[in-house]
């Protein structure tokens, strides 16, 4: 697809590396790309940072800039990306996080913070925080105690990432936190919103627990796409099945709905597993699409695996969900759906995104 005034306008909710690589795979597909980035960080350069400052924290944030630059290689990308070494005060602080740290300061906003580094990068799009205030994760955790019924709550975003425990529920505070007015506008404009991968507790589920941002997941007409895992994280998702996955997000936010649900088809084999997962995704009132996106001996998506996944299938016709099942696939060449088949309009070229 060339990139001109009639690509899709997205908007990709995460944290981390989840969010970079769907960030690097959408700049394939297009140049009007939002990036809505977590900001429960509590670990790390970022944690120093927010309890010295007072301030969001920045990582996945500069995270999300790095990977909308305009040259990755770049001198002013690779030094925004750089860690410093040793061990003084500035061992373990990123080069952007001290960045932004100092035009926060200066400017008195972080989305201007943003802004400015934004074009300081020449980065495709804009990057915002979930929410203008920095925010706690908190999770109820089972086998924590020698009797596996009770649980405990656990707090930070480091802590509930790497717990031994079960992760049951999580939730943030404040419980009512603001969400940034600039995400929510973007949300609703999206042509295209795109959703996950990353850390199921931390990075994605977050997205629908802040009121006003989850209210315009619900209310906008943009397309609606979760992007599966490819595997569970130690700690927080350990054991978690794909359709355990989709379970989780469902009971935290009930009435969010998807229209497609994009999974590796290694990660979930042919048969009982994958028609599991299409009953979890009838809770979310999604279709699912199986093909190939992982990078080879990783647990890692590929860029372009993922690029060429998503624009073929945002590019098919909107899922009608009545008696939709689901589809296997084995590569992102053949990805086609379900109402295709029935419709017999596979191969028919369609260039809507809505």
């Amino acid at each position: 697809m060339s990139r001109t005034d009639t690509a899709p306008a997205v908007v990709a909710l995460g944290g981390g590396h989840g969010l970079y690589a769907t960030l690097t795979a959408l700049r394939r597909l297009t140049d009007k790309i939002t990036a809505v980035v977590t900001v429960a960080d509590d670990g790390g350069s970022s944690g120093r940072l927010r309890a010295e400052l007072g301030m969001l924290p920045p990582g996945d944030l500069r995270m999300a800039l790095a990977a909308l630059s305009a040259d990755a290689e770049g001198v002013w990308t690779t030094t925004a990306q750089h860690r410093f070494g040793g061990t003084g005060a500035l061992a373990g602080h990123s080069v952007g996080n001290l960045i932004l740290a100092g035009l926060t300061d200066i400017l008195g906003d972080p989305v201007a913070a943003l802004d400015e580094m934004g074009r300081l990068l020449r980065i495709t799009g804009r990057v915002l925080p979930m929410s203008p205030i920095p925010l706690d994760i908190e999770a109820e955790v089972s086998g924590l105690e020698s009797d596996p019924r009770i649980g405990r709550c656990v707090r930070g975003q480091v802590a509930v990432a790497t717990t031994p425990g079960k992760v049951r529920r999580v939730r943030l505070i404040p419980a009512d936190p603001p969400a940034g007015p600039e995400a929510t506008a973007a949300v609703e404009a999206a042509d295209v919103v795109v959703l996950g991968p990353g850390s199921w507790f931390t990075s994605v589920i977050p997205h629908v627990l802040v009121p006003r941002l989850r209210e315009a997941l619900v209310r906008t007409d943009a397309r609606k796409v979760l992007v599966l895992n490819l595997a569970a994280e130690p700690g927080e998702t350990a054991g978690f099945s794909a359709e355990r996955h989709l379970h989780v997000l469902s009971q935290h936010a009930p009435d969010f709905a998807v229209d497609d649900i994009l999974v590796d088809s290694a990660s979930v084999p042919e048969g009982r597993q994958r028609e599991h997962v299409a009953r979890a995704a009838e809770q979310l009132r999604a279709r699912v699409t199986f093909c190939d996106v992982a990078e080879p001996g990783t647990d890692r998506h590929h860029p372009g695996k993922l690029a060429a996944a998503l624009d073929q299938l945002i590019r098919s016709p909107r899922p009608q969900l009545a008696g939709l099942r689901f589809e296997r696939r084995h590569s992102a060449s053949d990805v086609h759906s379900v109402a295709d088949e029935r419709s017999g309009s596979v191969g028919k070229e369609r260039v809507s995104w809505r």
